[in-house]
């Protein structure tokens, strides 16, 4: 049996902050409890918000930490091809659709529903599940939008996937001192999901479960956040013939008033905390972890 490996696989879309590095740490915990090793994945999908500089800053705030990783990272840019192949596969098994829809578009058409007293139930995130408007676009008007180059996104026709796969669908989860289980899946509250961008091939759902197979990936530690979304990877796992890892979904720091850390709200990044004057021994300490963690 080949020793476990797992992966950190940030975006760079930002600087880090304490929900990364907690995170990166608890990879690093586990893989050495396990007997294992740890890859870091950039997972730099996002033409426009991967800049070069964010992924040095990645890199370099990691490093900081004392985190060691085999060189060189996976980058998620490098591997379209492969994902343009596995999106392909889907369409032309009528699993995955083109949609035409910006999401202004989607947003109009949810509320047009809501006023007719048809309101349209949330995926796992909150966020209103896709009406399924180009789902019932016939193939000829397809076919000609297409080709006249208008942009289109690809999602995951549900209710087809389920018949292909019909379940029942679970995933492993497993506790870090060492016990497993089997955690039951319910794709279908995901709705039509967003499997391929208007940009690129591919999106986080659709890598995420190609990269952990490509990679051979074991475990995955991740936040709570994405528990919900395994669901739907199960189900994209099973339709790709993939073999699903064990996952580990870990409590998310928060900030003083409770809410998850995040670039987007401005939390403060391992930079700034850097800048401060702050020593990674400080950082590993706060988060609870030993100073050798990762060496």
């Amino acid at each position: 049996m080949s020793a476990p490996l797992l992966r950190f696989a940030p975006s760079p879309n930002g600087r880090l902050h304490l929900g990364h590095a907690y995170s990166a740490l608890l990879n690093a915990a586990i893989a050495r409890r396990l007997g294992g090793r740890l890859l870091l994945r950039i997972e730099d999908i996002d033409p426009v918000r991967s800049r070069p500089e964010l992924v040095a800053g990645l890199v370099d705030d990691l490093a900081w930490l004392g985190l060691r990783f085999p060189e060189p990272p996976r980058r998620q840019s490098e591997h379209m091809a492969t994902y343009r192949d596995a999106l392909g596969g889907l369409a032309r098994r009528g699993l995955a659709y083109p949609c035409f829809c910006s999401r202004g578009a989607v947003s109009a058409r949810v509320a047009a529903l809501a006023a007719a007293g048809r309101p349209v139930a949330a995926d796992p995130d909150g966020v209103p599940l896709y009406p399924g408007t180009c789902r019932q676009l016939l193939p000829g008007e397809v076919d000609a939008r297409r080709a006249a180059g208008e942009p289109h996104a690809w999602r995951l026709d549900m209710a087809r996937a389920l018949e292909a796969e019909p379940g029942p669908h679970a995933f492993a989860a497993f506790d870090p001192e060492g016990g497993e289980r089997r955690v039951a899946a319910n794709p279908a509250r995901w709705g039509d999901a967003l499997i391929g961008r208007r940009d690129v091939p591919t999106s986080y759902h659709l890598s995420v479960v190609l990269d952990d197979a490509d990679q051979g990936i074991t475990h995955v530690v991740r936040g709570r956040d994405l528990e919900a979304a395994t669901d739907l990877h199960a189900l994209l796992q099973r339709l790709l013939g993939l073999t699903g890892p064990r996952y580990h979904h870990h409590v998310l720091i928060l900030d003083e008033a409770g809410a998850k850390l995040a670039k987007s709200r401005g939390s403060a990044s391992l930079a700034d905390l850097r800048a401060a004057g702050t020593a990674p021994a400080g950082i590993r300490a706060q988060l609870g972890f030993p100073d050798d963690v990762g060496r």
